[in-house]
């Protein structure tokens, strides 16, 4: 591949035209869904008040419906020439190794919107891959043959992370677990980069697919396997199990240990809080156009007000409807040392222990009201992090001491 200034471009590169369509798409398509909620707005106001029957309701609507039909024509026409100019300035614009900053926008994108941009086509959806420094692995034993020549043995360890964020932020004041697992124990690190809009079971199944080409493709056989999860990556790995069980996959039996960092096993309150605004908003006819605001999240932000792994908890049911937990208890895995480690603000034991800030102690534990949905995490598989917020749980050094010690 070659740039328009004569230069070889990396393979890895990603095109700044396909960031900018859709970033165009997005923005056409929230400037349609703004006019939309005008439109409504508007037509309820100006119809009257609903004792009376709105009886001005008809032509309200006659004049809304014009008015605003015109700006969604004029945004589509927009859009349309912004694609068809940015087809033909695409040569001219080339393309770069993503940066960090860049990474990251576009994973907090993913993370809110993530299911919208997968059904739209949307160039700026992630799809799902393993990635070694943000560099994407080819499943194919050669080609891993040659990005690991050196230390391609047979302890694997699998990095999945959270929402909004990207396999980079792995590295965290200079630290990275998986580094350190290198370091000290001889695994060799792989990071999983996702779409963390879409629903959890939904990146769990495609998690498992490509886990199990990864270690039918790896250069010499896995004898042992470990996954770390970090907040909702730890869901989408319980997730993966579930479906690697239901399906024998291969990888399945090599998997030694699993481990959790601020996973919100039942939930997080922050969703919850969302789904309330949600509420909040619908009580009156004259905020309830507002109420859409609310169904802006994605479906793994909403997978999070509870701890959503199968399938079987989100469908058939309006994802956004008020109510008690849905969910079947899942365990976890058979025959697999797991272990959960929860982060909290507090910075003395003898305090109450709430939570890192995103995520409840008791729901990092795994630790449930209802007997039946405790997972069986044993007392000295857990541990808990004083004065360490949800993010500092990737780069502090006790986190990473617990770690090693249980897995060495």
């Amino acid at each position: 591949m070659v740039s328009s200034g004569g230069r070889p471009m990396s393979k890895h590169a990603r095109s700044h035209t396909d960031d900018l369509r859709g970033v165009t798409q997005l923005a056409v398509e929230a400037t349609r869904g703004v006019t939309a909620l005008a439109e409504e707005m508007h037509a309820t106001i100006a119809g009257g008040p609903a004792v009376l029957g709105q009886p001005l309701a008809a032509p309200a609507r006659l004049l809304t419906g014009l008015m605003y039909g015109a700006v969604c024509g004029v945004t589509q026409l927009v859009g349309t020439g912004i694609d068809r100019a940015l087809a033909q300035l695409a040569p001219l614009l080339g393309a770069s190794v993503p940066g960090l900053e860049r990474e990251v926008v576009r994973a907090v994108l993913n993370g809110v919107l993530g299911d919208y941009l997968s059904e739209t086509g949307n160039p700026l959806a992630i799809e799902m891959t393993f990635r070694v420094r943000g560099v994407p692995l080819e499943l194919a034993r050669e080609s891993l043959r040659d990005r690991f020549p050196d230390d391609a043995g047979g302890k694997l360890v699998v990095l999945v992370h959270g929402s909004c964020i990207t396999d980079l932020q792995w590295t965290r004041n200079g630290h990275d677990h998986g580094a350190a697992l290198a370091r000290d124990l001889g695994y060799t690190p792989v990071y999983l980069h996702y779409n963390s809009g879409l629903h959890i079971s939904t990146n769990g199944r495609m998690f498992a697919a490509l886990l199990e080409r990864l270690v039918a493709a790896w250069p010499v056989a896995v004898d042992e396997l470990v996954i770390v999860g970090h907040s909702m990556g730890a869901l989408v790995a319980r997730s993966a199990c579930h479906v690697a069980e239901q399906t024998a996959l291969a990888w399945r039996p090599r998997l030694r240990a699993l481990v959790t960092l601020g996973a919100p096993h039942h939930g997080a309150p922050l969703e919850r809080a969302g789904a309330w605004f949600h509420l909040l908003l619908g009580i009156s006819r004259y905020s309830e156009a507002l109420a859409r605001l609310g169904r802006i999240r994605s479906a793994g932000v909403t997978d999070l007000r509870f701890g959503n792994t199968c399938d079987e908890d989100w469908q058939g049911r309006d994802r956004f409807a008020r109510g008690h937990d849905p969910r079947c208890p899942l365990p976890l895995p058979a025959d697999v040392r797991c272990y959960a480690i929860a982060g909290t603000l507090s910075t003395t034991a003898g305090q109450r222990l709430r939570s890192d800030g995103m995520v409840p102690v008791d729901s990092a534990l795994g630790v449930h009201a209802e007997p039946a949905r405790t997972l069986a995490f044993p007392s000295s598989h857990r541990f808990i992090a004083l004065g360490t917020g949800h993010m500092e749980l990737l780069g502090s050094s006790e986190v990473y001491a617990a770690i090693e010690s249980w897995l060495r």
